[in-house]
Order: structure tokens, then C-alpha cells, then sequence
């Protein structure tokens, strides 16, 4: 066919493959995203589609190539200046040649019969197919032009034998080694690069060179080189090709248009039960932050955590969040949460951006329809619900991962942690539950309970938290309360909690001196909420979120329990607390507060003015 002709049929036949291969498409559109987040969107439309022509245009050359005849290879392929002198230089000493995944890869094995004069011995490392026949064939195409093609599985040894030799070995460096590579950087996020090249030249001594062809028109090539400048180590010569492809992909259009963006770079990270964590067969992080010093490993990988809906679950969260950030230190965590909690999580510092809820309504969820265009990676849920499913499916994230308890589906998640059979969740806390779930997916490191240093309060007063909006039968009775206030004649006490907690609030303060029982019960948004919990020398509450914000900020607890479960929605911090239940009821919960005796209360905050809060604390 004329090479017009065949222009327009790789155009056609990349449009078709774009519009067969939705999820091939959608990952160049996400690589594009993830190296180039300034780029417009436009541009990286334009570069996938080029690069989807480019992968056409180099599959008919290697239909063609093997009918191809010197005369027409002469006119297809030259050599530029800089591989003439390489070319030269090849004949004197050993090389080590790394190649890219540029488009029309199939033309480098011409290298010896284009360049027009006798070359060292060449081995090209190789992928051997599965079919002996078609491997056979493969390698008497590929091999008629004088290289020699290296089995990757069992060509280390002729590789090294051929460099001692003073010949080149030609290698393919590549970022999706898998767990047999190495960790490193490229555009931005971590990679599995192979190390191959830099052992290769680290035991034989040979010099370092990138090789590569540039497209000059439809079937046409310049072939290129460039020296690699580095430390004489593995770790360095890995760095350096990296970063020599960073530039080339940054700076060289055509170059960048040329690259596999549909090929899955960054795979290796994908394996679920190691996403939450770094892995490889070694890992050069720490060498590379050396050699590029001064430099800090970039968050690239978009990791979206779908928070609860609850401030008391948002909070005991909080320790699991760190826990992601510590073991994904390449992560770009955001949070999807109610607007009314984002300034609450702001002040945790847990996250690189905050994503509020939409109002409820008919956009709700084409809310989350467009956030495909932000490419998340992996979307974590921390609720139950198919609502938070459909949003994570909606945003086009390939993982979402979630938990299954006995007897349920979420179809929508991509892996899910299914609950041991028999596992009683009376008997576990929910933060132990949600490590599991954590866990089961690659998470490394401690879950610290740390809680946030508050300052020293002088004249700090006690804190109050009568209310529990979501359910009446968590709260302490009103005449149980105004008891407590009355022992402690003299005492500030400050009463605080949701707007739905007013009444019962406005109840408990009633005839008391205004100036000694402040109400701000309703009156503080989540915000001013924290800060005056801080201002507590002691928070007195039932079983509700303010409970957990109140022990994440270190405030010593006397929290009251009776049918709620403190085993698994107990305070999770290491800050000083004491739990009270009524007499006789399991430890599990069940009892009625009613009767939890205002004396036993009295008696547990007197003991905390007396010791200064001495009291046992929870496992860190």
C-alpha cells in the first residue's frame, strides 16, 4: 500500500481501537493525568490520541517488517549525528544500551545494517514468546539484520559474556518490573523499574547510553543516543535513565507522543493486597532522595478515602488515617466527607485536599460522575452503604475497596474484606475492625493513638456534654446532671454539644448562675466546638461524637455508658479517661442510665481533681 494510504489506515484503525477499548483509553487519559497534572486536559487528549496511532503505525511496521528489503530500510531509517558518533565509539569499547517504549521499536534491530559499517557484537535482550514456532520465527526476523536476541530469562550470562567481548548489550528499561524490580520514581509517582542495565554495566565496566528512534513522518526514523552521566552504581544508573526519560518526556513533544501511554506503568502497585504499602524486590527510594537531594518524594498516587458519616466514627478514624500516610508516603490522600466535618479534619493535617459531599438531591451523584476526570487510583470506604458504593463507582476509580460482613453483597467494589465467620464485633472495637480491613490490604507500620497536645488552660473549667442527638436512650437524665452541677458548688462548668442537643442543654442549665454554667450547647459550629472541649480540664459526657473529639484532643473523659457498647465504640486515644456503666450491666452495654447513680459520677470526678487525672490509659 502507498505510505499515504496507510496513514489514513492507522488513523481509522486508532480511532476504532480508542472507541473499542474504553478502559485503554480512560489509562493513557490517567498516566497523562498523573506526569502532567498542569497540562490542560486538552493537550492530553491530543497526546493520547497521537500516542494510540503511534502503537498502530508501529504494529503494521512489524506485520511489514520482515518483508522489507535493504533499499527500503535505507530510506526509512538514518542515523543522526549523535548515534554516528555513539555507533563510532561502540566499535572501540562495551556498551550497555538502554531503549524506550518509543513508537516504532521494532526498527532498532536495523541499527547494525543501517549505520553503514561494521559494528561489535550485538545481544538485544527479548521477551521469548510462548509458541516455539512463533518464538523460532521471531527471532529469524529480528536476527537477519546481525543482533543477536538475549532470552530475558536466561540471557544474563551471554549479555556479560558479549560486553567482556567488547560488544553492546541492548536492554529495554522499563518501568512495570513488577515485585522483581526496583522502587524509584518516575514522572512523579513510585515505579518498578528494572535494574538490568545498571548491573550490567556495574560488572562489566561498560559504558552507559540511551538509544532510541525519533519518528520523522510515517515510517520514518532518526535514531538517536544519548551518554548516561551517574554514579558507577546499580542504584545511580537506574536513577539516571529515569530521569533521563523525565526529560525527554517533558521537553520533547514528539517524544512524549511517541511513548506507550496505554501501557500500564505503574501495575505493580495495583495488587490489592498490597496497595497500602510500598513493595518491591528492592528499594532505591532512599538512594534516589540522596542523588537528587535536594528533593522530597512527590504524592502522586491519588488514594480517596470515603469517610463516615458520624463525627464519633469520623474521629476514630483519625489514627487509621495517619497510619495510610505513613505507609503510602506517595500518596495524595483525600477525604470525602460532610462539608460540617472538613475544617475538623483540616486541623488533624491527615490529608492533601478535602472533598466536601454534594447537597442531596437530583446532582448529587452526577456530582461524583465528574470527578472521573481527577483519575482517583484507589477509593477506600469506611461506610457500609450502596450510596457510598455508587459514588466510588460513579468516580471511575479501577479499585474500591470496602467491607463485607456475613450474608451481604457489595457488587460494586473491586475487593472487599470479608469478616471471619463468627466474628463477634460486640467483642472488638470498631478501629481494631477497620485495621483488619486496612490491613488486609498491604497497610505496614503502627496505628498510633496519639492524641493532639493541648495546651495548659489556667482556671480551666469542667465540661459538660448531657445531649446525644441520634439517640435519647444514651442520655444521662436531665435531674442526674443538674445533681452533679449542684455537688461542686463554685465550679465552672461549660455545656456544650450539638444544635440537637439545645434542649436537653438548655434543661440541665436552667436557675444555675450563668457566669459559673455557660450553655453553648448549639451555639459553636464543629470548629469552635474542639476549641473549647480543649479549654476542659475534664469533659463529663454520654456515649456521642463529642466524646470521641474530646479524647482525640487529650481531654480527660468520665464517659457514661448504658446501652451503647463501650468495647466497640469506646474512646480510642491515649488520653486519660474513665468509663462508667450502671450497676449490673454487661460490659458489652445493655443497661439504662437512668440507673448510673449521680453518686458514682460525683465520686469519679472528685477522684480526677484530687489525682490530676492519673488514670489508666489505653494501649498506645
Amino acid at each position: 500500500m502507498p505510505r499515504r494510504a496507510l496513514a489514513v489506515l492507522t488513523a481509522v484503525l486508532a480511532e476504532a481501537m480508542l472507541a473499542a477499548l474504553p478502559r485503554r483509553r480512560r489509562l493513557a487519559l490517567s498516566n497523562l493525568s498523573h506526569a502532567f497534572p498542569g497540562r490542560p486536559a486538552r493537550w492530553r487528549r491530543r497526546i493520547s490520541r497521537t500516542s494510540a496511532r503511534r502503537l498502530v503505525e508501529t504494529a503494521l511496521l512489524a506485520v511489514a517488517a520482515p518483508h522489507l528489503g535493504g533499499r527500503r530500510i535505507r530510506a526509512m531509517a538514518r542515523l543522526a549525528p549523535s548515534a554516528e558518533a555513539w555507533a563510532d565509539e561502540m566499535r572501540r569499547q562495551p556498551t550497555v544500551v538502554a531503549t524506550v517504549h518509543f513508537g516504532l521499536w521494532e526498527t532498532q534491530t536495523w541499527l547494525k545494517f543501517v549505520s553503514g559499517t561494521p559494528l561489535s557484537e550485538l545481544g538485544v535482550f527479548y521477551r521469548p514468546l510462548d509458541n516455539p514456532g512463533a518464538d523460532a520465527r521471531l527471532k529469524r526476523e529480528r536476527e537477519r539484520f546481525g543482533v543477536r536476541l538475549l532470552s530475558r530469562r536466561e540471557g544474563f550470562s551471554e549479555a556479560l559474556g558479549i560486553l567482556r567481548r567488547k560488544g553492546s548489550a541492548v536492554v529495554l528499561f522499563d518501568q512495570n518490573a513488577g515485585m522483581g524490580g526496583a522502587l524509584t520514581t518516575f514522572l512523579g509517582r513510585v515505579c518498578s523499574t528494572t535494574e538490568l542495565p545498571g548491573i550490567l554495566a556495574v560488572r562489566s565496566g561498560a559504558n552507559v547510553h540511551v538509544f532510541y528512534p525519533r519518528r520523522t513522518g510515517f515510517w520514518r526514523v532518526q535514531f538517536e543516543s544519548a551518554p548516561i552521566r551517574s554514579e558507577r552504581t546499580v542504584a545511580g544508573i537506574t536513577v539516571a535513565l529515569n530521569r533521563w526519560l523525565e526529560g525527554a518526556l517533558e521537553s520533547d513533544e514528539e517524544l512524549c507522543s511517541s511513548w506507550l501511554w496505554a501501557h500500564d506503568r505503574w501495575r505493580h502497585q495495583d495488587i490489592p493486597a498490597k496497595r497500602l504499602r510500598l513493595e518491591a524486590k528492592r528499594n532505591l527510594l532512599g538512594d534516589e532522595l540522596r542523588i537528587r537531594a535536594p528533593w522530597v518524594l512527590p504524592r502522586r498516587t491519588r488514594i480517596w478515602v470515603r469517610m463516615p458519616n458520624w463525627l464519633g466514627d469520623i474521629v476514630m478514624a483519625i489514627p487509621l488515617l495517619r497510619a495510610i500516610r505513613t505507609s503510602r508516603p506517595d500518596a495524595e490522600v483525600t477525604l470525602v466527607a460532610a462539608q460540617r466535618f472538613l475544617p475538623l479534619l483540616a486541623s488533624f493535617d491527615v490529608a492533601d485536599a478535602l472533598h466536601p459531599l454534594p447537597g442531596r438531591g437530583l446532582g448529587y451523584f452526577r456530582h461524583f460522575r465528574r470527578l472521573r476526570d481527577d483519575y482517583p487510583d484507589l477509593w477506600l470506604l469506611f461506610t457500609n452503604s450502596p450510596r457510598g458504593d455508587i459514588e466510588g463507582w460513579l468516580s471511575g476509580c479501577r479499585q474500591r475497596f470496602g467491607i463485607v460482613r456475613g450474608g451481604r453483597r457489595r457488587p460494586l467494589l473491586t475487593a472487599s474484606y470479608r469478616l471471619p465467620e463468627g466474628l463477634d464485633e460486640g467483642g472488638i472495637h470498631q478501629i481494631e475492625l477497620w485495621e483488619r480491613f486496612l490491613r488486609a490490604f498491604g497497610l505496614e507500620g503502627p496505628v498510633a493513638r496519639t492524641p493532639r497536645l493541648r495546651p495548659e488552660v489556667p482556671g480551666a473549667g469542667i465540661g459538660l456534654v448531657p445531649g446525644s442527638e441520634n439517640d435519647p436512650a444514651k442520655r444521662w437524665p436531665v435531674p442526674h446532671w443538674r445533681t452533679l452541677i449542684s455537688s461542686f458548688p463554685g465550679e465552672r462548668f461549660l455545656i456544650l454539644g450539638t444544635p440537637g442537643d439545645r434542649a436537653v442543654a438548655d434543661s440541665v442549665a436552667t436557675g444555675f448562675d450563668p457566669a459559673l454554667v455557660e450553655n453553648l450547647a448549639g451555639r459553636t459550629d464543629i470548629a469552635g466546638f474542639a476549641e473549647r472541649l480543649v479549654s476542659c480540664r475534664l469533659l463529663v459526657t454520654n456515649d456521642t461524637g463529642g466524646m470521641h473529639l474530646a479524647n482525640s484532643l487529650g481531654v480527660p473523659l468520665v464517659a457514661l455508658f448504658g446501652p451503647t457498647n463501650p468495647i466497640r465504640t469506646g474512646p480510642v486515644f491515649s488520653a486519660p479517661f474513665r468509663i462508667l456503666q450502671p450497676p449490673g450491666c454487661p460490659p458489652t452495654g445493655g443497661g439504662s442510665l437512668a440507673e448510673l447513680a449521680p453518686d458514682t459520677v460525683i465520686a469519679a470526678v472528685r477522684e480526677h481533681l484530687r489525682d490530676c487525672g492519673e488514670w489508666a490509659k489505653p494501649a498506645t
